[in-house]
């Protein structure tokens, strides 16, 4: 092998590493490397700002669960951070369990648009966002998943006194909303997470409430 071979060849190789070890920061650190990232019980908690904010104060009384059906962490974050595409939610739970923090509770997000919760319309004015990564129409909930967003939740659910029935779905205050915007035919119904995952959280929610008692 000439010199000059080995010269391009060894570049190659430095490129490969530099490429991978790129590949790896991304992945631990979200999309930013400059993100805030710590552990807390079982999972890594990694604050990534959402610019998507509406101005004023959220008067949390309820949650709203969503899935991001997206195939990787990168494409949801990429969204819900996307000035253009304008949506964004509070906390977004990965499968292995590492949360996203994208917001304050206090803050108002764009995660459930044309909504109602107890013949109160625009949900985002009075709700928590959280996003699970995948779609929960074909893989069900990681016990990861559930138990982080547990553990997210639990704190406010206690500081704002929110009831088990008031923690929805995204389908559910969708079709909420278009029960009562019946000529609304431009607004699509949608599942976002499933009934049966929906039931399957708030189990598990209602037994890590019993155990704490």
């Amino acid at each position: 092998m000439t010199k000059r071979k080995i010269t391009i060849a060894a570049v190659g190789i430095t490129l490969v590493v530099l490429t991978a070890i790129v590949a790896l920061l991304w992945t631990q650190c979200g999309t930013r490397g400059h993100d805030k990232r710590e552990k807390q019980g079982n999972y890594w908690v990694i604050d990534h700002p959402t610019p998507n904010i509406t101005p004023g104060r959220n008067r949390v009384q309820g949650v709203v669960l969503h899935h991001t059906a997206t195939f990787r962490i990168q494409d949801a974050l990429g969204g819900l951070c996307s000035p253009k595409r304008q949506v964004s939610c509070h906390a977004l739970i990965d499968r292995d369990g590492t949360r996203y923090i994208l917001a304050s509770p206090d803050k108002i997000t764009h995660h459930a648009g044309n909504s109602m919760l107890d013949g109160k319309a625009w949900c985002n004015k009075f709700t928590i966002g959280i996003e699970f990564q995948g779609n929960t129409c074909n893989r069900p909930l990681t016990e990861a998943q559930i138990n982080s967003a547990i553990d997210y939740l639990l704190p406010i659910i206690r500081k704002y006194g929110i009831p088990i029935n008031k923690i929805v779905t995204h389908q559910q205050v969708r079709d909420n909303w278009l029960a009562a915007h019946p000529d609304r035919k431009d607004v699509p119904a949608k599942v976002d997470i499933t009934p049966a995952e929906h039931q399957r959280f708030i189990q598990a929610l209602k037994a890590r409430l019993q155990a704490d008692k």
